[in-house]
């Protein structure tokens, strides 16, 4: 799937899954969706040189090249279905216990998603290497700063990278068989559907989006405040 397919599907996803998220109140709630959102991006940083490796220049591109060469090179182990929610849970864990740890993991899933979801900010500063740290680290010192230590996050990060998974399963290029890949590089495919065809284009994406607004609002207090304001305009019309 293409970038911002993913990183759509990250906050349906978060959205859908709010009844069960770790969180409380509507900040923590929009840092969980936000999360997930962004994490869903999370496996494509396994080759350096690619659209998301190059969001803070040299300090996610030498990473992504890194983990690139441990996963076994791009849509491999980072795609592993059982092994990837893991793993990258895992460093999230060690992450979440303090703040600033924390705050980088939350400002990479911020840059992430807004890095693919590029057509958001007029202008595209998100797509520029400062104007991504910027908004991506202000934004997440906004979020954290009102909701404590998110011991939360590695689940975000699960959720995230699974979504993702999920989602290049779908599509012809596929994903490793879980587990067995490591011995026998066999691949995975449940659809015909190509990255990148139609059908993602003029279905998939207007059904991410769809899907986002509305467990949004089925999810939050957001049905409690329109709600009256709907049975007012129903009532005057």
């Amino acid at each position: 799937m293409l970038g911002h397919s993913h990183a759509l599907s990250g906050l349906a996803a978060g959205a859908a899954t709010l009844p069960w998220a770790p969180v409380q109140g509507a900040v923590g709630q929009a840092a969980w969706v936000a999360a997930v959102g962004g994490f869903a991006m999370l496996p494509d940083l396994d080759h350096r040189n690619s659209t998301v490796s190059d969001m803070w220049g040299p300090v996610t591109d030498v990473p992504a090249g890194a983990i690139g060469a441990l996963s076994g090179g791009h849509r491999w182990g980072t795609h592993d279905a059982v092994l990837a929610p893991l793993a990258f849970g895992a460093l999230a864990v060690a992450a979440s216990g303090a703040f600033w740890s924390s705050l980088l993991l939350m400002a990479l899933a911020i840059g992430l998603a807004l890095r693919a979801l590029h057509f958001v900010i007029p202008g595209r500063t998100e797509t520029t290497i400062l104007g991504n740290l910027v908004l991506s680290w202000g934004g997440a010192w906004l979020l954290l700063d009102h909701t404590g230590t998110p011991s939360w996050l590695p689940w975000a990060v699960a959720a995230g990278v699974l979504t993702h998974v999920v989602g290049d399963a779908i599509t012809t290029a596929g994903v490793p068989v879980p587990l067995l890949w490591l011995v026998k590089r066999k691949r995975l495919a449940l659809s015909p559907i190509r990255t990148g065809a139609t059908v993602e284009k003029v279905a998939l994406v207007p059904l991410f989006v769809v899907a986002t607004v509305v467990f949004t609002y089925t999810n939050t207090e957001l049905h409690t405040a329109l709600d009256p304001l709907v049975d007012r305009l129903r009532s005057s019309g």
